[in-house]
């Protein structure tokens, strides 16, 4: 009986491995089915995936075609917010024409005018200043269609990320808002009358900053969907005809000569007006003089006449023989 036992024990392992080794095979065979049905499911699901975009796109997308213009489009940035600007100076020949149409091209586009001036230079040329609110998709064809109407003489642009901005402030009206239903909670359960009058400050004091903050949240919104742009147009200065120089004749003489002699008769009086202050100041000095200061100066005595004694007459020379006396 134990030899039997044994030997009974002995052919188990034997027995044992043919069956795990087929069990094996079994399942590998079930997994290589699994795995080349679902190979062929993605395969089919691939096909079908390229058979339905062919289908949408008519065919193949051919090059230049609305496949390709959607596949090189500039896809559209998510999770960040940006506050775009700008500021341009365009000359026109009609400015209340260019104004028209900068509303059109504005209104068209989803925005709005806002603030508009308009007055005119030292010389009586129009000029308008007016800032027009876009969509920021919008923000480039726009300031296109505005640079386009006229002549352009400057344009200042700028872009500011504020993602940082948005994000804090959004996770700050999240958190005060709860603040606010927490506290309101606590009034709902609270009995005594001094715990509600505490309470009823902080709820006022929450809400109060909860209030900045949706406000704060609703600037940055506004200026991160809507670019503003703020334009000024000027009337352009009407061209100068052009004189032709003929050879001057005898009136252009006189005239030039008339010019001449009134300059000149200008630049005397104009000499004449400066000199008067010191001509009149030296006139009065000298009438002091004459007046007041001379006649109390001491006068000299007038110098005597010298009186000489007249000498001998000279001697009348003698006359030599023959002449006459």
């Amino acid at each position: 009986m134990q030899a039997s036992g044994t030997t009974t024990l002995r052919r188990a392992p034997r027995l044992l491995a043919p069956l795990l080794l087929a069990a094996a095979l079994a399942l590998t065979g079930c997994s290589g089915a699994g795995s080349s049905s679902g190979g062929d499911n993605a395969k089919s699901d691939v096909r079908a995936d390229s058979a339905d975009s062919k289908g949408a796109g008519g065919g193949a997308a051919e090059p230049g075609g609305e496949g390709a213009a959607k596949a090189t489009k500039t896809p559209k940035l998510t999770g960040i917010h940006i506050i775009r600007t700008a500021s341009l100076s365009v000359r026109v020949k009609d400015v209340p024409d260019a104004l028209d149409a900068a509303r059109a091209a504005t209104e068209s586009a989803g925005g709005y005018v806002g603030d508009e001036t308009t007055d005119r230079d030292g010389h009586g040329h129009e000029r308008t200043r007016v800032t027009l609110r876009v969509p920021q998709e919008s923000y480039e064809k726009v300031v296109g269609q505005l640079t386009g109407t006229g002549r352009l003489l400057s344009r200042d642009q700028s872009a500011q990320d504020v993602t940082d901005q948005v994000v804090d402030v959004d996770s700050r009206v999240a958190s005060q808002r709860a603040s606010v239903a927490r506290v309101r909670e606590l009034m709902d359960k609270a009995t005594k009358l001094s715990d509600v009058v505490a309470l009823e400050g902080e709820l006022s004091s929450r809400e109060s900053e909860l209030e900045a903050l949706l406000a704060r949240q609703a600037s940055l919104k506004d200026r991160t969907t809507m670019a503003t742009i703020t334009l000024k147009l000027s009337e352009a200065p009407p061209a100068k005809a052009v004189v032709k120089d003929d050879d001057p004749g005898f009136l252009d003489a006189l005239s030039g000569g008339w010019g001449a002699f009134v300059a000149f008769l200008r630049w005397v009086v104009i000499v004449l007006a400066a000199v008067l202050p010191f001509a009149a100041l030296v006139a009065l000095l000298v009438l002091v003089w004459l007046r007041l200061v001379r006649p109390r100066l001491p006068r000299r005595p007038a110098p005597q006449p010298a009186h000489t004694v007249p000498g001998p007459l000279p001697s009348h020379p003698r006359s030599g023989p023959g002449e006459q006396d």
